[in-house]
């Protein structure tokens, strides 16, 4: 039973000519295969994930396979996908999969959620895409799409409100079939067609249904926030760092300020966090290297 078949009959006729060929959407594709793209995806371009997605599947196709990889090999091979940080949270999330649920993926959107570094959207869309479970998918595209259609803004709130995730949870079909239709497809309307700076409205096939186009596409191109910058950010400049030991290995903390080009003050502080977090660590012969190994300390010093 579909509650609104106005909305999902031409989103499934649209889905099934338009849906995009990615990887993780082929037959046989894993829960972990489909968790592992998700996380990847996040704040990072599909086009820029399908490769390494490959590679990494390649390379650890099981949670147990990554569970027994140490943080450097993890971090080497993110490579360049950005938030490095979803790296490291992935390789917690394998071991406690191998530890806790025997190297299986626990089922259902209230066990996957109990994984370290997995939300309500994770847990829904692995779930739904890949373990036959109805759930209600709610990332950015799709909530921008149903604002749109449904209460004629042009964008959705910050935050997933308590009432929208109700509302919306009453959209989805009842069957896990239909559910995962509906969900996929409005992602991919989201991510191709009904874009948050220039909507393809004529190529939508829930035009007839939006509200926001009946009333004349009300605040496009107005900024609710304001872009954030990378140039010059602490993040760059980890980035940096951490590029640095992903290509060369072990370096000395002086070459590795002089790499990052940041003043000493912002770079000691910068390599105290990394080496806080896991991301880098002290060698026995001074040296700072990729991962959590065994540290020297927990404080950079110029040597």
């Amino acid at each position: 039973m579909c509650p609104r078949p106005d909305l999902y009959d031409p989103l499934a006729t649209w889905f099934a000519s338009q849906r995009r060929p990615l990887p993780w959407r082929e037959e046989g594709t894993s829960a972990w295969g489909v968790l592992v793209s998700e996380i990847m995806s996040q704040q990072t371009p599909v086009s820029r994930v399908v490769e390494p997605w490959r590679a990494w599947m390649t390379r650890w196709p099981t949670p147990r396979s990554l569970a027994l990889a140490d943080s450097a090999e993890v971090l080497r091979a993110w490579g360049s996908l950005g938030y490095p940080r979803r790296a490291l949270r992935l390789l917690e999330c394998a071991r406690t999969i191998d530890h806790e649920h025997s190297g299986e993926l626990p089922v259902g959107v209230d066990a996957l959620r109990e994984l370290p570094g997995i939300g309500d959207y994770t847990a829904a869309a692995v779930a739904n895409f890949a373990q036959g479970q109805k759930a209600c998918v709610l990332d950015t595209n799709i909530r921008r799409v149903l604002t749109r259609v449904l209460d004629a803004k042009p964008s959705p709130t910050a935050h997933v409100t308590k009432r929208d995730r109700a509302r919306f949870e009453t959209l989805v079909p009842a069957s896990a079939e239909s559910s995962r239709i509906w969900n996929e497809g409005i992602m991919e309307l989201g991510a191709l067609v009904c874009r948050a700076r220039n909507p393809r409205c004529e190529a939508c096939p829930l035009a007839e249904q939006c509200a926001w186009l009946k009333a004349g596409r009300p605040g496009l191109g107005e900024r609710t926030t304001r872009p954030q910058g990378y140039e010059g950010t602490d993040r760059q400049i980890r980035g940096r760092i951490l590029k640095t030991l992903r290509e060369g290995g072990e370096a000395t903390v002086g070459f590795l300020e002089r790499a990052s080009g940041a003043e000493p003050e912002r770079f000691t502080r910068l390599l105290t966090d990394l080496l806080a977090e896991g991301f880098v660590s002290h060698t026995a012969g001074g040296l700072i290297t990729l991962g959590a190994g065994t540290r020297a300390g927990g404080t950079a010093t110029n040597a």
